[in-house]
C-alpha cells in the first residue's frame, strides 16, 4: 500500500509542476503568477479540490504521441470564496502555451455542466495560445463544446472571465459570452486575429497592447468591465465582486451582516446638485453615499463614462446600481451608455438583484457619428432591458430627464416600481431654452420676450410637480432621505412577483 501512495504523490507532483520548472520561471519573469497559484489566490485556502488532474491530450499527429503532460494545460475543480462555492478553470501557459485540446475542452465543460447543474457560479482564469494546431478540427469541436455550454448556463449561473495572458482565435468568444470579463494590464491582451495576420490581411502595422490590450478593451471596446494591474489585485478583486452575486437564478442575492443605520440621513446631499443646471457634480458621490458603508463595485468604469454602473447593498442585500453621470457628458445616453447600462439591468434581472435608478440626463446623444452608428437600436435595449426587467425597481431623478430618455432611465411608465423626485428635478420633453424657441419661434428676434417665456417655460415645467400630479412620480423627497426612502421601498417589493407573457424568448434589438 505504501508504494501505491508514493505512486499517487510522485503523479501528483508531476502534474502540479506543469510544464516544468523552467517555464514556470519565464511565467513569473513576466510578472505572471502559474495557473495553480492563481487558483490559490483566488479561492479559500485549501478549499480547491482539484479534477482531472491526470487527463492527457489523445493525438498522435506531429510528434505529439510522445509529448503527454498531465493536465493537458488547464488545471479544473472546486472551492470556495468566502465558503461559498465556485467551479474554476485555469489554463495553465507552461503545457503546450494552454493551447486547447479536445481533452483540455472537456475538462472545461464537465466543470461548466456541474456549476449549471449545481448553481454555482463558474470563474474562467484565460492565459493560452489559442487552438491546438496539431489537433485540427477536434480542437475547433472543443471550443464549440464550451461555447454550447456558455449558452446554456447564460442567465443560469453567474459566468466570470479572467483574461490574464493572451487570449486569441476561439478563445475570446467563450469570455465574449459571459457576463463579466475583467483583464490584467501590460500581461493580458484579447483579439480574434493577431497582428502578424492583421499586417498580412489589412497591411496595419500593430501591437499586441494596441491590438487587445487591456486600456483599448476597458476603455475603446467596451469588450472588458475592467483592468487591474497585477494578477494579485485581479483575483482578490475577483473574490470581492462575488460577495455580490447570488450563487444562480434560484437564489435571491446573498445577504451580509450590515453596522450601516438604513435610518442614517446623509446632509450633505441637500447640497449636491448645483444651483446652476448647467454645472456638473458627480454622481458616484451619492451612490457611495446611499450604499451600506459606501462599498461600490464599479463595473465598466473606463467605458461609457457617462453612465455608472455596479454593485452595492441596501440593509445587506446586493443592489444593482446605474446613474447617468454629469461630470461626463453632462450625463448624456449614447451609444456607449446605452449599451453599456442594458447589458448591466438585464444581468440584474437574470439574477434577482434589485435595480436603483438615479436620474440626471438630458437626452439622448444627437449628431452624426451616432446616428449612423446606431443609436436608435442601441438607446432601444436599454429601453428594453429596463421593460422586460421582472425585479424590483426604485429611481430617484436628481435634475434633468428630458424627453425620451426620461421614459428610458425606468420610468413609471416601464414599469418602475418606485419612482421618487428631488425638489431640484426637471422634468419635460426638453429644456426651457430649446423648448420656448420652437413654441415662439415668431417672437426669437424679440430677446425680451424669449426671456419671459423661457421662465414661464421653467416655472411651469421645470420642477418635479407636474410629473407628480399626474402619478408618474410616487414622492417628491428630500436628498437627505433618499437611503432611507430607498431602504424602505425595496423593503416593500421583496414580494414582488410579475412575470411577462409566455414566450420562447425575447428579441432584443441586437
Amino acid at each position: 500500500m505504501k508504494d501505491i501512495v508514493e505512486a499517487l504523490e510522485k503523479k501528483r507532483a508531476e502534474a502540479r509542476l506543469g510544464g516544468g520548472s523552467r517555464r514556470i520561471e519565464a511565467q513569473h519573469a513576466k510578472g505572471k503568477l502559474t495557473a495553480r497559484e492563481r487558483i490559490q489566490v483566488l479561492l479559500d485556502e485549501g478549499s480547491f479540490e482539484e479534477w482531472d488532474m491526470f487527463v492527457e491530450h489523445r493525438s498522435s499527429e506531429f510528434g505529439m504521441a510522445e509529448n503527454r503532460i498531465p493536465g493537458d494545460g488547464v488545471v479544473t475543480g472546486w472551492g470556495t470564496i468566502n465558503g461559498r462555492v465556485v467551479y474554476v478553470f485555469s489554463k495553465d501557459f507552461t503545457v503546450f502555451g494552454g493551447s486547447l485540446s479536445r481533452a483540455h475542452a472537456e475538462k472545461i465543460v464537465k466543470v461548466q455542466k456541474a456549476a449549471a447543474r449545481n448553481g454555482a457560479p463558474v470563474i474562467g482564469l484565460f492565459d493560452a495560445g489559442g487552438a491546438r494546431i496539431q489537433e485540427g478540427v477536434d480542437s475547433l469541436a472543443g471550443y464549440a463544446d464550451i461555447f454550447m455550454e456558455n449558452v446554456l448556463a447564460s442567465g443560469v449561473v453567474p459566468q466570470i472571465s479572467v483574461i490574464m495572458g493572451p487570449c486569441a482565435g476561439g478563445d475570446v468568444y467563450s469570455p465574449a459570452m459571459t457576463d463579466f470579463i475583467f483583464m490584467v494590464k501590460d500581461t493580458s491582451y484579447m483579439y480574434v486575429t493577431g497582428p502578424d495576420v492583421v499586417k498580412t490581411v489589412t497591411n496595419e502595422i500593430v501591437s499586441h497592447e494596441d491590438l487587445g490590450g487591456a486600456k483599448v478593451h476597458a476603455s475603446r471596446s467596451g469588450v472588458v468591465d475592467g483592468a487591474f494591474e497585477n494578477d494579485i489585485e485581479t483575483l482578490t478583486q475577483m473574490r470581492r465582486l462575488i460577495t455580490f452575486l447570488p450563487q444562480s437564478n434560484r437564489e435571491k442575492p446573498p445577504q451580509l451582516a450590515t453596522f450601516d443605520d438604513p435610518e442614517r440621513a446623509e446632509p450633505s446631499l441637500d447640497t449636491l446638485v448645483p444651483a446652476n443646471p448647467n454645472t456638473p457634480y458627480d454622481m458616484l458621490e451619492l451612490i457611495q453615499k446611499v450604499a451600506d458603508e459606501g462599498d461600490f463595485f464599479e463595473i465598466g468604469k473606463d467605458f461609457g463614462r457617462n453612465i455608472l454602473t455596479g454593485f452595492g447593498r441596501m440593509e445587506g442585500s446586493t443592489v444593482g446600481f446605474v446613474a447617468n453621470q454629469p461630470m461626463s457628458l453632462a450625463g448624456v445616453l449614447d451609444i456607449d451608455a446605452s449599451r453599456k447600462a442594458a447589458r448591466f439591468v438585464r444581468f440584474c434581472d437574470c439574477f434577482n438583484i434589485p435595480i436603483c435608478t438615479f436620474v440626471d440626463v438630458p437626452g439622448f446623444m444627437p449628431g452624426t457619428r451616432q446616428e449612423y452608428g446606431g443609436l436608435i437600436k442601441h438607446g432601444a435595449k436599454l429601453l428594453f432591458a429596463y421593460a422586460e426587467a421582472t425585479v424590483p425597481k426604485v429611481t430617484v431623478i436628481t435634475r434633468k430627464a428630458y424627453g425620451g430618455a426620461y421614459d428610458v432611465m425606468s420610468s413609471k411608465h416601464l414599469r418602475g416600481d418606485v419612482n421618487f423626485a428631488w425638489p431640484t428635478a426637471e422634468i419635460a420633453v426638453m429644456g426651457a431654452k430649446g423648448a420656448v424657441e420652437i413654441i415662439f419661434r415668431a417672437e426669437a428676434g424679440d430677446p425680451v420676450k424669449l426671456a419671459e417665456r423661457t421662465k414661464e417655460y421653467e416655472d411651469r415645467f421645470a420642477n418635479p410637480y407636474v410629473a407628480a400630479s399626474r402619478g408618474y412620480i410616487d414622492d417628491v423627497i428630500m436628498p437627505h432621505n433618499t437611503r432611507k426612502r430607498i431602504v424602505r421601498a425595496l423593503r416593500t417589493l421583496k414580494g414582488k412577483n410579475v412575470r411577462n407573457p409566455e414566450k420562447k424568448h425575447d428579441n432584443i434589438p441586437l
